[in-house]
C-alpha cells in the first residue's frame, strides 16, 4: 500500500473523485478529493472524513492503517457531506472515539447522523488537545464557508489541517503541490473566487489567528497539500480577500419613539467599524428631497428604515422611496430595515418599494445565494427597542452587507 504521509506518523487516507462532480451548481470538471488524515499516535485520531458517498469505501481504507475500535478521537472541522459524510460508518466501528468539534457543528452532527448518544468534545477558539506524542490546537474559522467551520493545528508538525480553507478542486494522486509540473495557481484561486471570496472579511479574521503560527505545512479538505512555499499561498488569501476600495453608506429613517435611531446608529457603528464612510439621516415630513437626493447618488449601499404606525410607515421615508423610482441605482445596494411592536407592516413596504426599483435588494434569498448564511433575516426587523442579542444580530448583519459591497 502506498502510504502517503503528511508528518510524522500522519496519513492521507482520503478518496479521489475523478467524476464530473456536481457542486454549488457547477460541475467540477476536474474533479476533487476528499481529504481525510489519519494521525497513529498514542490517542489515534481522525481529522475529517469523506464524502458521504464514499463513507464504506473509507473505513475499509483506514482498516489498513489500524483496528478500528482503536480510534480515540474523530476531529470533524465542517459538517458538511463532503466532510464528514464518512463519519457514521467510522462511529459504527470506533464506538468509544470521542467527536472533536465546535458547539454547533456537534449540534449539526447530531441532528444529521443521529448521533445523539456519542460523546463530543466541544472546543473554543485556540483550544488544545493532547493525542499522545502530538498536540492539536483549535481555531474557530466561522463562515469559511459555514458558521461552524474551524481548523486543526498539529503543533509539533507545523502541519495545518485547514479544512475547505486553501483548498483545490482537482482529482490528483499525486496529492502533493511539490510532486506536479503544472502550475495550480490558477485552480487555487478558481476554488478561493467560487467558496471563499463571499466571506472575505471572514478570511481576514483567520488570516490574523495564523500569522504567527510556524506553519511547515498546509493540509487541505480539497486538492492539494501545500508544503512547498505554504506562505505563498496564504499571501494569496490575503491580497484577494483586502477591500479595492472605499465604499460609503448612507442611512435613511424615520422614527416614532426613537426605537428605529436606535437601530439606524447600531449598523452606522458596525460599518464605520469596518471602515466603511457612513452618514445617518433623520426622515422627516419636511424632508429636503434634493438633499436626499444627492446623498443617495453619493452612497454605495442605502438603508432605508421606518417604525411602524397603524401598519404604515412614518415621517417623510415614503417621500424619499416614491422618488427612487426616477433615479438610476443598479450600481447600488438597498436594504429595509426598521422597528415595530406588532407585525412591523413598514419594513415590508419599505422592501416593496426597493423591489420596483432596479436597486440591488439585500433580502433573505439573496444573502443565503451569496453568502450561505442563514441565520440572518433580511428586511432587519426588530420588535420594540434592539437588546443585546439583537444587537448582535445587526452588527452581524451590517458585516454581511459590507462583505457584498465590497465585493
Amino acid at each position: 500500500m502506498d502510504r502517503k504521509m503528511v508528518a510524522d506518523n500522519s496519513y492521507w487516507i482520503g478518496y479521489v473523485d475523478d467524476r464530473k462532480v456536481p457542486f454549488h451548481r457547477l460541475i467540477l470538471e476536474k474533479g476533487t478529493t476528499y481529504n481525510s488524515y489519519f494521525l497513529d499516535t498514542e490517542k489515534p485520531t481522525i481529522i475529517d472524513t469523506v464524502d458521504i458517498s464514499f463513507g464504506r469505501s473509507f473505513v475499509e481504507t483506514l482498516k489498513e492503517y489500524i483496528e478500528l475500535e482503536r480510534i480515540q478521537y474523530i476531529v470533524i472541522n465542517h459538517v458538511e457531506p463532503d466532510h464528514s459524510g464518512g463519519l457514521p460508518a467510522l462511529a459504527n466501528k470506533a464506538k468509544d472515539a470521542v467527536i472533536v468539534t465546535t458547539e454547533l457543528g456537534a449540534k449539526e452532527l447530531k441532528e444529521m447522523y443521529k448521533l445523539y448518544n456519542r460523546e463530543f468534545l466541544i472546543i473554543k477558539d485556540e483550544d488544545t488537545l493532547d493525542i499522545g506524542g502530538k498536540t492539536l490546537q483549535f481555531f474557530e474559522t466561522p463562515y469559511l464557508h459555514t458558521e461552524e467551520t474551524m481548523i486543526t493545528y498539529a503543533v509539533e508538525d507545523r502541519a495545518l489541517y485547514s479544512c475547505d480553507i486553501f483548498s483545490t478542486h482537482i482529482a490528483t494522486e499525486k496529492l502533493f503541490n511539490d510532486l506536479v509540473k503544472e502550475d495550480i495557481i490558477e485552480d487555487f484561486k478558481g476554488y478561493y473566487s467560487l467558496i471563499m471570496h463571499p466571506h472575505r472579511p471572514y478570511v481576514q479574521d483567520m488570516i490574523e489567528k495564523i500569522r504567527n503560527i510556524d506553519i511547515k505545512t498546509i493540509a487541505p479538505s480539497h486538492g492539494y497539500i501545500l508544503r512547498d512555499n505554504p506562505v505563498k499561498y496564504i499571501d494569496i488569501y490575503d491580497e484577494m480577500s483586502k477591500p479595492k476600495e472605499d465604499k460609503k453608506a448612507l442611512i435613511l429613517y424615520s422614527t416614532m419613539t426613537g426605537s428605529t435611531r436606535k437601530v439606524a446608529n447600531h449598523i452606522s457603528e458596525e460599518l464605520k467599524e469596518k471602515n466603511i464612510e457612513t452618514i445617518v439621516m433623520n426622515i422627516k415630513e419636511d424632508v429636503d428631497l434634493g438633499e436626499v437626493r444627492e446623498k443617495i447618488k453619493e452612497s454605495d449601499a442605502i438603508f432605508f428604515g421606518s417604525s411602524t404606525r397603524y401598519a404604515d410607515m412614518v415621517g417623510g421615508i415614503e417621500k424619499v422611496l416614491k422618488m427612487l423610482k426616477y433615479m438610476k441605482l443598479e450600481e447600488k445596494i438597498g436594504v429595509a430595515f426598521g422597528s415595530y411592536g406588532w407585525s412591523g407592516e413598514a419594513i415590508e413596504i419599505i422592501n416593496d418599494y426597493l423591489r420596483n426599483t432596479d436597486i440591488k435588494l439585500v433580502d433573505s434569498s439573496y444573502v443565503i445565494k451569496f453568502t450561505g448564511i442563514d441565520n440572518l433575516q433580511f428586511p432587519l426587523r426588530v420588535k420594540f427597542a434592539p437588546k443585546k442579542e439583537k444587537i448582535e444580530e445587526l452588527k452581524e448583519s451590517a458585516r454581511i452587507v459590507k462583505d457584498i459591497l465590497v465585493g
